[in-house]
């Protein structure tokens, strides 16, 4: 696989692994050893960018990705998260003091079994941090060897700068997909003038622009979409079901499938996005990993373009309890 480079020089897979449904969010979970199996088949297929946070379990996400890459950690590029409160095993909150980030940093190096972090990012904006305080200690532990490289998770342009300014921001991600093109307004900008890589969660849309949700589907239980209205309300898949029409067009004019034509979309977009879709089967490793393949002219991103534009799409990305935690 060809490689991107997010910031200044974090060299990565044009396509990422977001690791987190192995163990949060999107039940069954594989057990310990087949999770940590299809991570090594992952790198083996050429993704060397593989995405955790503390909070992915909590706790257990980490863990798996430790064991994965213990004995080739020089190999991968490893991002974790930050910026949460916990009572023992339980999400207590946003805190992302200078004493909450010690005890995550050196919870998720052990967790990790390495002794650096390649993107250390803040999961949630904290209201009640300072960001530059939050961009002090990330100077700090560079300095000490701990991280590599830091970024920042649906933060708004005003705090991207204000971090940006304190220490060099790495990389920002957040949602972007055909699904969700709220960046395009003005993060993708800031991000072009500072030079700041962009990494995309949910590049399938949260699976939609498969094809695989269609009107009347019902979520497993635990499925962290049942609290996504987008997805949770069956009028609104069915309004929706137009965009995924219009992909999979797309998909038999380029002969190749929707996912693939989602994340080529996306790679099309700029030369410093890298989109790291989340997934439990190695073939869908391989689905979305040839999405780099698929190549659009200037021509067609201008017509698809006008044709997403011209989709009303209705439902929020999140439940207002989640909503809350972004910063605006």
């Amino acid at each position: 696989m060809k490689t991107r480079t997010l910031g200044k020089d974090l060299i990565v897979s044009e396509v990422g692994l977001g690791c987190m449904g192995l163990s949060f969010s999107q039940p069954p979970f594989p057990s310990k050893k087949e999770a940590v199996k299809f991570l090594r088949q992952a790198y083996e297929k050429g993704v060397t960018f593989f995405d955790t946070a503390e909070i992915y379990g909590p706790f257990d996400n980490e863990e798996v990705v430790g064991e994965a890459f213990k004995d080739m950690r020089d190999k991968v590029v490893i991002a974790t998260k930050f910026g949460f409160s916990f009572d023992n095993r339980k999400v207590t909150g946003l805190d992302s003091s200078r004493d909450s980030i010690l005890r995550a940093i050196e919870g998720s190096l052990k967790r990790l079994q390495t002794d650096y972090i390649d993107l250390y990012y803040q999961h949630r904006v904290d209201p009640k941090t300072p960001i530059e305080q939050v961009a002090e200690v990330m100077k700090e532990l560079y300095e000490q060897g701990k991280i590599k490289h830091w970024g920042l998770s649906e933060a708004s342009p005003k705090t991207i700068r204000r971090a940006h300014a304190v220490f060099s921001v790495t990389a920002l991600q957040s949602e972007y997909s055909m699904f969700w093109r709220e960046v395009e307004k003005e993060i993708l900008p800031t991000l072009e003038e500072l030079k700041i890589g962009f990494v995309p969660f949910s590049p399938l849309g949260k699976g939609f622009l498969t094809g695989t949700i269609k009107p009347g589907h019902i979520f497993g239980e635990g499925d962290f979409r049942n609290t996504v209205p987008r997805l949770n309300t069956p009028e609104y898949i069915e309004h929706n079901f137009k965009l995924v029409s219009y992909v999979e067009q797309l998909a038999i004019s380029k002969q190749t499938t929707p996912a693939a034509v989602a994340i080529g979309w996306l790679l099309s977009q700029k030369p410093w996005i890298v989109p790291i879709p989340g997934t439990k089967k190695i073939t869908r490793v391989e689905e979305n990993i040839s999405g780099a393949m698929v190549k659009f002219t200037k021509e067609e991103l201008d017509n698809i373009k006008k044709i997403l534009d011209s989709i009303e799409l209705l439902g929020h990305r999140y439940s207002q309890e989640n909503e809350n935690h972004i910063d605006k």
